[in-house]
């Protein structure tokens, strides 16, 4: 019954579409496109949008292959009017026009294009290599996106009177910036680079280049830059922790410099400034951003910090706030790997080398306290070139603490059974604990890890008599800034120290054997396993270890056994006399049981 009520409205729409061939079967593609073009343009009432007629446009282009000037003329206009700019042409040359800048496009024959240069108004226009190779190779979906970047970048607040105004001061601003990163400071890392990244007043510099804002690089992690180094792909790049210095609107009014502040160095080695007041100065709706890439995850005594260094309050409306733990490890499995989803459990399976598991718990009733939420982090505003250095040696120290939580963190969800269970506690918004069976004795144990600055790391156990341990471990601790890796060391250590020695073997026999003397006992202090080998006159049969695998900061080769049939001996067999000190009482905090299964 529907089929038969539709028909005569199928059958009036194959008459126009018959009627539509009929009539423009003889007109050229460029006829097409010119009526499409005054329909367009064309006055009408605003009650009738032209959505229709902008889709046909869009798919006209899509369809046909650019080959001809003319053809990249539509192209560009077309792309103009999606990012909202105006264009215009010469004979050989297309501009695309924004408020604050534009873009100027070097036409060939048959369509190539020549050279794309940038430039804010006012400015001289600059080559742009990656928008001149986007057009070359017709990629005009990447180059819209592009170019809406860069209309993002100067799509400042309010009038064109206040835009320039605000693009002004934040070129003032950015030239400041570069005269902080060239102000002399002390080597701390063998790479340049690296050194400049961690340890920069203001990190790396990016200049601003091809229309696109000032960047800065302020943070690596250790683990990103040794999985670089290691990696047999040489164009694999670390991930870095950058901000864009940009200009975004404002609740309040500031005062933000119209020119120069002139920094220079203090008898003790600070960046001083010329006083606001005194040089060219306007008060406007806006502020300064430092905009993250990517987004971090920070603690909300961290977010207070960063306000109480600008006086300016990032606003509550970008932040939700969730248990710091789950909101970390789900950014970072993001970041690792952007098709995978964290599951909101508080144990986390790690895999390691050796066909270990580790199991690590963040009780999430621990970790709910007010002072330890925390957000997802976008963009810090500010308002003077003297908040840099303070707000990225705050964001270090952020980065620091996540490196070291986030070290759990993995893409791959398998479940093994694992073989050692770690319980993390938190102690203080810059500190935490680690909860662990030691392997030597049936006694728990706590290490406690404290991250004071973006430079500082320290470690303490608890429940461990050995003063030498604090220290071993703090360094395994800073150079990894891993977790797995420094309890993986810590479990080692701690099986090296309690392996017995075993008694060296007679070299005579006793009178009346006519044995052969057994040869000596052989054992490797610094090994990953000491072995203990008597010789016999019997075929020979593999070796067993003492000990079990004892990873640490630094390998060495095992003493090979001769061909000889190898016996364990227990500690209590070896040394009687050795005395066991009686369990030191872990660190006093309440656990959670992650050792019941």
């Amino acid at each position: 019954m529907a089929n038969k009520l539709t028909y005569p409205a199928m059958m009036t729409a194959k008459s126009l579409i018959a009627d539509l061939h009929l009539k423009f079967a003889e007109k050229t593609w460029s006829d097409t496109f010119q009526l499409v073009r005054r329909c367009m343009d064309k006055s009408r009432d605003d009650s009738k949008p032209r959505e229709t007629l902008v889709r046909c446009m869009e798919r006209l282009h899509e369809a046909l292959h650019v080959s001809s000037v003319n053809g990249m003329r539509s192209r560009l206009e077309l792309i103009a009017k999606q990012n909202g700019m105006g264009f215009h042409f010469t004979e050989a040359t297309c501009y695309l026009t924004a408020d604050l800048f534009y873009l100027e496009v070097v036409l060939l024959q048959g369509g190539g294009v020549e050279d794309v240069k940038v430039a804010p108004h006012g400015e001289v226009p600059m080559s742009s290599e990656s928008l001149l190779q986007l057009l070359r190779l017709k990629d005009f979906v990447a180059f819209s996106v592009k170019l809406a970047d860069l209309s993002a970048f100067y799509n400042f607040p309010g009038e064109n009177e206040t835009k320039i105004k605000l693009f002004t001061c934040l070129q003032n601003l950015g030239q400041d910036l570069q005269k902080i990163s060239h102000l002399s400071s002390a080597l701390k890392e063998c790479d340049c680079q690296e050194d400049m990244i961690l340890n920069g007043r203001i990190g790396r510099l990016i200049a601003r280049k091809e229309g696109f804002p000032l960047t800065v690089q302020f943070y690596i992690s250790p683990t990103e830059v040794l999985e670089t180094s290691d990696s047999k792909i040489s164009d694999v790049e670390p991930v870095v922790q950058t901000a864009q210095v940009i200009v975004g609107l404002s609740d309040a009014t500031h005062q933000l410099q119209m020119a120069s502040l002139m920094p220079q160095l203090d008898p003790q080695g600070h960046p001083v400034f010329t006083p606001l007041s005194e040089v060219l100065h306007e008060t406007l709706p806006a502020c300064f951003l430092l905009r993250l890439q990517p987004a971090l995850p920070t603690l909300s005594s961290f977010v207070n910090k960063l306000s109480q260094v600008t006086d300016v309050t990032i606003p509550d409306a970008d932040l939700q706030w969730a248990a710091f733990p789950k909101l970390l490890m789900r950014s970072s499995l993001n970041t690792k790997s952007p098709g995978e989803t964290f599951d909101e459990q508080d144990t986390i399976f790690m895999p390691l080398p050796g066909e270990m598991m580790h199991s690590y718990v963040f009780p999430g009733a621990a970790w709910e306290a007010p002072a330890l939420k925390g957000t997802v982090v976008k963009s810090i505003p500010f308002t003077h070139p003297a908040h840099v250095p303070a707000l990225l040696e705050l964001l270090r120290h952020q980065c620091t603490i996540n490196t070291l939580l986030s070290s759990c963190a993995t893409s791959q969800w398998a479940s093994p059974v694992p073989s050692l269970h770690f319980e993390v506690l938190p102690e203080s918004d810059t500190s935490f604990s680690v909860t662990f069976l030691r392997p030597d004795i049936d006694s728990l144990a706590v290490l406690l890890v404290d991250v004071p600055g973006s430079h500082q790391v320290t470690c303490s156990l608890f429940g461990i008599d050995d003063p030498s341990m604090d220290e071993y471990i703090s360094s395994v601790m800073k150079r990894s800034l891993s977790l797995p890796v420094t309890m993986r060391a810590l479990y080692g250590k701690l099986r090296e120290i309690s392996s017995p020695l075993p008694p060296v073997c007679p070299a005579t026999t006793e009178a009346g054997d006519d044995r052969p003397a057994p040869s000596p006992v052989l054992v490797s202090s610094n090994s990953e396993s000491a072995t203990v080998a008597e010789s016999s006159c019997g075929p020979a049969a593999p070796s067993t270890p003492v000990s079990q695998s004892v990873p640490g900061p630094e390998d060495s080769s095992t003493v090979p056994a001769p061909a000889c049939f190898v016996m364990s001996v227990a500690t209590s067999e070896l040394l009687p006399e050795i005395k066991t000190s009686p369990p030191v009482k872990p660190y006093p905090f309440t656990t959670v049981g992650v050792f019941s299964h």
